[in-house]
């Protein structure tokens, strides 16, 4: 069996593809350009590297793979891997494309204040405000305040063209567009559609929609807004309003052979100019007949500016005929007929086609609406749109967005959200590098600028252009961005100045008081040896979320046949941030290992983040390598599956889960039930992106509307539309009661603060649920939902009635509802033993280690929050803890520290308001105020910290 799999494995030829560079860099940028010359670090280009040294797992001996075989039995890796194994020095981590503060907890305070100055100030300084948050949040990856930053910026954009671009923005995230059949990009709102979400309201609401309770579309339509204008006459006082007067002609113009009969005064009360011409001192002021053959426009059109002077309506004309008006009242400063124009032209655009015919006439004539119409259809198809060639001109070269500017079209949130897409769609493209350097031409604030030349750099890293990266990242430190420091020395190393790369980094990290975790990580790269290997532990220590120490030093231990202690490595940050490039290498291990099932597993896993992963560097998909791993694993049928993900579940083993989904889905891909679970284990794992697109295609394979209509529910759930969930979910049971209808209405009403009576209709919510058909996984969910209602509402019998039925199906997590329930008993005792059980079968689970510590003695609560830090250290209740046990043991200065040491990698919101009230016990004003600004940029509703804020501020005031 190991002969055949090995064969068909040499099949695919991968053995002279890896023979021919043996670089297996994870996150490679490139390929080392031969640009520059070198310096006293390196003269010349650099050398290729001799051979990397290949493990035997099986002997412990080390050979290089060009090497002619051993005859000691030691396998070689032409025959054991066909792509070798990683080497530790040729992995490289990837650049963060985005603003990357040295002190963000300074960074974020200030956008605090700039958004409280720019609230005083107007709605266009107030969207820039929270587009700047945006930029900010980037670094820290949180899909919330992402949102809420943008959703905020749309509440505040005060024009149609900014109201375009964001809420296509907002649309974008949800990926409207990946639904089958995807509604029309500017269809009107339905009942559950978001609000600032309506195209019609992007475009023509007067003031901004998000204050509006109604959504446009389903109100019935205005009043003409444009009322008759009033008739101007040589003596205006001869008649008065109320008089009515039949029309008279009195006027003709003359195109071509035609005669176009109007009134002088209407047409003279279009404009000043025609005003001017028909009663000044020109000759046309004299005469009743005026030639107008040569003003471009044709009989048809000047009886529609006869007919419009008139009755003050372009309602009846064509678009053709509109068109012609448009240009007409350009050329003679037509003001209320353009407007008229311009909303009627607008309101035609109902798709991409309307938008194409359009387009050309907005931008001729520099009809705003129309041109924010036109472009609202194009933002709305992304990223298919920027593939046609017209839409791409138009949007990417330097012509285009000077056209775009004269419409009033052009603007950096426009190539902002550009750019993030096509950044998303393909790093390197051309597309990419233009989208960025219209970026960089409509940057005016010194943040826009930043990222704007950070973005390019890194966009000039990665396709292999050197010297114009280090330009790039030159100009944006120029503009005070710190981190592009690093981009800088890494174009400095692949240009072949690996010396004045580290000199650079040295300086950095040495220029700063509390060097951050990157700085460290950055001139590692550039050492070797025991330097680098403390340099990549310092990192760590500062900022334990990066993943290239542990994947270097999971390689390193490698390469000294420490398998063991590898995967060891690497899965201490796989068990808090599921990252496909750490799970292939933990793969990579497994196989050369020959641990063939979890080899599988991890594969299985990686596909299910990303469906189009390409493993070794590009050279094989995971599925190729499933299926040529076939025959050395386990095969299940669905019964088999099933018993699996049984078993996997209740032992919380959720990377374990996700693979045998994977595997079911494999056999059934039309199986809506399983892609909705898929979404629940990628929720839980805090994979919103890949949790969002299995939604998504749960959504697409549904057959039923009542199930299509729960998963939509969820999908604008999780994008932060709950009362919008809520209707989908009503929806849904109206056509057929199920579990998930009804579990996705109680989740939707109980995400809101409850009066006990309230709570109790989501118990009787959950129990409709689970009086229909249902499996025992989401049951028991429903179970252990239900006893966490009880327990807010006091009920505890009733809650550890809910907890037992839970754990009797296998639903594992309930064990930590019991427990809370035996320690509100007064059981303390019985609660920590409750939590024991939990970790005994969870073994790496901080959460569960975490929630056990609330129940145990001092010294074994320390200790349970240490273990948790060291499973994740992302969880920030472990230092919260610890700090707050320093600060009553009156060691002030060690308790900030814990703090400060997991704000500097996590600026969480609680951490920062904890700090925030320590520095205000200590008597520091100014550190109070900064952590309260900066926390309330994270969450401006937070209560206790606008009590602090505001009680410090009102101490601040007459010290200043």
């Amino acid at each position: 069996m190991t002969n055949n799999f090995l064969t068909t494995i040499k099949s695919l030829k991968l053995i002279e593809g890896c023979k021919a560079a043996q670089l297996y860099a994870l996150s490679s940028l490139g390929p080392a350009s031969t640009s520059g010359s070198g310096d006293a670090g390196g003269s010349g280009r650099p050398q290729p590297p001799p051979p990397p040294k290949t493990i035997s797992l099986r002997s412990g001996s080390l050979y290089y793979p060009h090497a002619a075989p051993s005859t000691s039995g030691a396998f070689t890796p032409e025959h054991h891997l066909p792509c070798g194994l990683p080497v530790a020095d040729a992995l490289e981590p990837a650049l963060d494309a985005c603003l990357r503060p040295v002190d963000h907890v300074g960074a974020l305070a200030a956008s605090f204040r700039r958004v409280s100055a720019a609230t005083a100030v107007g709605e266009d300084d107030l969207c820039d405000a929270y587009l700047e948050q945006h930029a900010l949040f980037q670094s820290i990856g949180d899909a919330r305040l992402l949102r809420r930053s943008l959703r905020a910026a749309r509440i505040h954009a005060d024009d149609p063209h900014r109201r375009v671009v964001l809420a296509a923005w907002l649309r974008y995230e949800r990926r409207e567009d990946e639904l089958d059949p995807a509604p029309p990009p500017l269809a009107p709102c339905t009942a559950t559609t978001p609000l600032l979400e309506c195209p019609r309201a992007a475009v023509f609401a007067s003031v901004s929609s998000g204050v509006e309770p109604v959504c446009p579309c389903r109100r019935p339509p205005p009043p003409p807004a444009t009322p008759p204008p009033q008739r101007l006459r040589r003596n205006t006082s001869e008649m008065s309003e109320e008089e009515e007067e039949p029309e008279t002609n009195d006027l003709w113009f003359i195109i071509g052979e035609e005669k176009v009969a109007c009134e002088r005064s209407c047409i003279a009360a279009l404009s000043k100019p025609l005003n001017t011409l028909l009663y000044g001192g020109f000759a046309e002021a004299q005469r009743d007949r005026i030639d107008f053959s040569r003003d471009g426009i044709t009989a048809r059109g000047m009886r529609a500016v006869a007919a419009y002077s008139r009755r003050g309506q372009v309602d009846d004309f064509p678009p053709d005929i509109i068109s012609q008006l448009l240009a007409f009242s350009n050329k003679f400063c037509c003001d209320g007929l353009k407007a008229a124009c311009d909303n009627k032209l607008a309101s035609m655009v109902r798709g991409v086609d309307d938008a194409h015919s359009l387009i050309e006439v907005g931008l001729e004539e520099a009809s705003h609406l129309l041109v924010a119409s036109c472009l609202q259809a194009f933002l709305r198809e992304l990223p298919k749109s920027l593939a046609n060639p017209d839409i791409a001109r138009l949007l990417c070269s330097p012509e285009g967005r000077e056209c775009l500017d004269i419409a009033g079209n052009a603007s950096f949130a426009l190539y902002y959200f550009l750019s993030y897409v096509a950044m998303e769609q393909d790093l390197k493209s051309n597309t990419t590098v233009m989208l960025l350097e219209r970026l960089n031409e409509c940057a005016e604030l010194p943040w826009q600028k930043q990222l704007a030349l950070h973005q390019l750099g890194c966009v000039m890293l990665a396709r292999g252009e050197f010297e114009d990266a280090q330009e790039w990242f030159e100009a944006a430190v120029a503009e005070d961005h710190v981190y592009s420091l690093a981009g800088e020395a890494r174009a400095k190393y692949k240009r072949g100045h690996k010396y004045a790369a580290y000199k650079l980094m040295n300086s950095v990290v040495g220029e700063y008081e509390e060097p951050a975790g990157w700085m460290y990580q950055e001139r590692a790269l550039y050492c070797v040896g025991k330097e680098k290997q403390a340099d990549l532990q310092s990192a760590t220590e500062l900022d334990p979320t990066m993943t290239f120490p542990y994947k270097y030093r999971a390689c390193a231990l490698l390469e000294e046949d420490k398998a063991a202690s590898a995967i060891a490595e690497i899965s201490k940050v796989i068990g808090f941030k599921m990252a496909t490039d750490c799970l292939e290498l933990r793969a990579w291990f497994y196989l050369a290992l020959e641990e063939y099932e979890l080899t599988v597993q991890d594969v299985r896993a990686i596909l299910t983040l990303d469906p189009s992963y390409m493993m070794f560097h590009g050279r094989m998909h995971g599925e190729q390598l499933i299926e040529l791993l076939r025959g050395q694993v386990q095969q299940w049928d669905m019964a088999d599956c099933w018993m699996q993900l049984y078993d996997r579940w209740s032992a919380v083993d959720d990377i374990g889960s996700l693979a045998v989904v994977q595997q079911m889905l494999t056999r059934e891909p039309g199986n809506s039930s399983l892609r909705f679970r898929q979404s629940l284990l990628l929720l839980r794992l805090n994979c919103q992106k890949a949790a969002m697109r299995s939604l998504r295609y749960a959504r697409n394979s549904s057959v039923h509307e009542h199930e299509r209509l729960v998963y939509e529910g969820w999908i604008l759930y999780d994008s932060g539309h709950r009362d919008e969930a809520l209707a989908k979910a009503e929806q849904s049971i109206s056509l057929q009661r199920s579990f998930e209808a009804f579990f996705l209405k109680a989740y939707a009403l109980g995400d809101s603060s409850l009066d006990t009576e309230s709570s109790l209709s989501v118990v009787q919510l959950l129990e409709h649920a689970n009086s229909c058909a249902s499996d025992n996984l989401r049951k028991g969910q429903a179970y252990n939902n239900m006893g966490s209602i009880f327990v807010d509402c006091d009920m505890l019998d009733e809650a550890a009635e809910c907890y037992g039925i839970a754990l009797n199906i296998k639903h594992t997590r309930a064990h930590q509802g019991l427990a809370r329930v035996h320690y509100l008993k007064n059981r303390k005792q019985a609660a920590f033993d409750e939590m024991t059980k939990l970790v005994q079968i969870a073994t790496n689970s901080a959460s569960a280690y975490e929630k056990r510590s609330e129940y145990g003695e001092r010294d074994a609560a320390k200790n349970d929050l240490n273990t948790a830090t060291l499973l994740d250290p992302t969880r920030t209740y472990p230092y919260r803890y610890r700090a707050a046990v320093l600060m009553d043991e009156n060691k002030e200065e060690e308790a900030i520290a814990e703090l400060s040491g997991a704000i500097a990698f996590k600026p969480d919101l609680q951490l920062l308001h904890l700090r925030a009230a320590f520095f205000d016990s200590m008597g520091d004003t100014a550190s109070t105020m900064r952590d309260c600004e900066a926390a309330l940029c994270l969450d401006p509703t937070h209560g206790d910290t606008l009590e602090l804020y505001s009680k410090v501020s009102a101490r601040a005031e007459p010290e200043s």
